[in-house]
């Protein structure tokens, strides 16, 4: 199976964004963060996960996308932050996403504020050439 081009895999993000959050297309840029600027919200990305599985025909295991996992685990969180082995993990499970603001302020609140449409994009393409 051909794996899709970065602007088709886009356009199915997009599409996926705008059906699930209710936005306007134009608004579901490469740098949109999917919670500071699209305002999802925790319940949003079951939505958003479904949609993209049907449009892509892929299967994304829970936690895959955010492992939450890592955040909930006491050896890489403390007082809420996430030490340099967490991020080391997150970076391994995380390799489509660009996590370099996350670092900056490792706040486990942060992640899900740091995702944008492209680390949406990227996560596709990366499971499409894993299938």
């Amino acid at each position: 199976m051909a794996i899709p081009s970065q602007e088709e895999i886009f356009d199915k993000v997009r599409e996926a964004l705008v059906d699930a959050l209710g936005v306007d297309e134009d608004e579901v840029t490469p740098t949109a963060t999917l919670r500071g600027d699209l305002d999802a919200e925790s319940i949003d990305f079951l939505d958003i996960v479904f949609r993209l599985e049907k449009a892509f025909d892929i299967k994304i295991e829970r936690g895959e996308l955010i492992p939450m996992d890592v955040l909930e685990d006491a050896s890489y969180v403390s007082d809420g932050k996430v030490n340099a082995a967490g991020i080391s993990k997150l970076k391994e499970r995380m390799p489509f996403a660009d996590l370099s603001g996350f670092e900056a302020d490792p706040n486990v609140q942060n992640l899900g504020n740091q995702l944008t449409v492209q680390d949406m994009c990227n996560f596709v393409e990366y499971k499409l050439k894993k299938a």
